[in-house]
């Protein structure tokens, strides 16, 4: 097969009609096939070639080209689930919940579209929450008549009302899903623009605020916890997940799994916080998670933030200290450490060294040897 030449297949609804788009870059050959294919017709809009969309027509189009071109199926064929290994969430919390006179709440096909894809809690918490915002914008009219239009209005709606660059990207997101997934019809939205990503550099925290968090928890367990998040570098979802066999004490390393990205790794173990989780450990005895709930429930998001954030507080630290904060703190102390930026990037489970770099435009070590232009 010649590889350079491939066609990517693409869901298009045009007169209302479901069908196949082919894109591909021109080539006397394949042109030809394509016009061999029946009822192939461009679409001036879409910049492309379609057919029908039919189980005939679909095996035609790999019949046709086996062996000239590679069939790129990644944005036609989306039934497929994200994350087999999320946890499952309980959606009769949503599906249970009692309607508010005017207020319309989320569809029973987007429930189980999410539901399917196993798609992650706070995913979904979010996708419901921006998604019933939405319909509820437009409350008297049946979301699948919307048009682009109506879309852009409410978006432009919620950028005049302050909200963040990325809370308005996970609005497009949930919408896009409903359009896309639910029922099929990804090129409705194509032409949505979606605001840029505001390169803000990391907040952290010094050294010294991290260890006066520390010593202002209430008990062993929240010190562990804030200990962890910030010494290994985790995420809050991370952190939750981890089992107690996690906690490799002969190597010195945290086993993270399925981590963003779907990818397990290791982290670092603090010699202090392995003292801490061993005291913590005989005090609470929790059975399969490192931190559990009541009745050995894996340990709330609320809670973790909770305990953060009150920590803080009597701490004196002056903003507002987050999971990541601690993370983003971890990053940079590592740095101003002298430790490799790729060692680094490895610990935070970074798929490029561009993510971590961001981290040398905080790092104290980055301006030490900058001389002082007044002296």
């Amino acid at each position: 097969m010649n590889t350079k030449h491939s066609i990517t297949l693409k869901h298009l609804l045009i007169h209302n009609r479901k069908c196949i788009g082919l894109q591909y870059n021109t080539n006397k050959v394949i042109q030809a096939l394509v016009d061999s294919l029946p009822n192939v017709s461009w679409s001036k809009t879409f910049g492309m070639f379609y057919i029908p969309n039919n189980k005939s027509n679909l095996e035609l189009v790999f019949k046709t080209f086996r062996g000239v071109a590679w069939i790129n199926g990644n944005y036609f064929f989306t039934e497929r689930t994200i994350n087999k290994e999320n946890a499952e969430v309980d959606f009769n919390r949503y599906r249970n919940r009692r309607p508010k006179k005017g207020h319309k709440l989320c569809p029973e096909a987007y429930l189980l579209k999410l539901e399917l894809k196993r798609y992650s809690e706070n995913t979904v918490r979010n996708y419901v929450s921006c998604f019933e915002a939405f319909i509820n914008h437009y409350y008297d009219t049946d979301p699948i008549d919307l048009n682009e239009l109506e879309v852009s209005n409410y978006l432009q709606k919620l950028i005049q009302e302050g909200k963040s660059n990325s809370y308005v990207n996970l609005a497009v997101n949930s919408i896009k899903f409903f359009y896309e997934v639910v029922h099929g019809m990804p090129n409705r939205f194509y032409s949505i623009e979606r605001p840029r990503k505001q390169k803000q550099l990391p907040s952290v925290l010094s050294k010294e605020e991290v260890v006066s968090i520390l010593e202002h928890t209430n008990n062993i367990k929240h010190k562990c916890i804030v200990g962890l998040l910030y010494s290994s570098g985790l995420r809050r979802g991370e952190l939750l997940n981890l089992l107690i066999t996690d906690i490799d004490s002969k190597r010195m390393m945290v086993h993270i799994r399925n981590a963003k990205g779907n990818k397990d790794r290791y982290s670092i173990l603090s010699p202090n916080i392995l003292k801490d989780l061993k005291k913590y450990y005989k005090e609470y005895r929790p059975s399969k998670y490192l931190f559990e709930g009541p009745k050995g429930v894996k340990y709330s998001v609320t809670s973790v933030l909770r305990i953060i954030d009150s920590a803080a507080i009597k701490a004196g630290i002056g903003k507002k200290v987050t999971p990541h904060i601690l993370r983003h703190s971890f990053a940079t102390h590592l740095l101003e450490n002298g430790t490799d930026i790729r060692h680094i990037q490895l610990l935070l489970g970074h798929s490029s060294t561009k993510t971590t770099e961001i981290y040398t435009h905080v790092a104290n070590r980055s301006f030490m040897d900058i001389k002082d232009l007044l002296s």
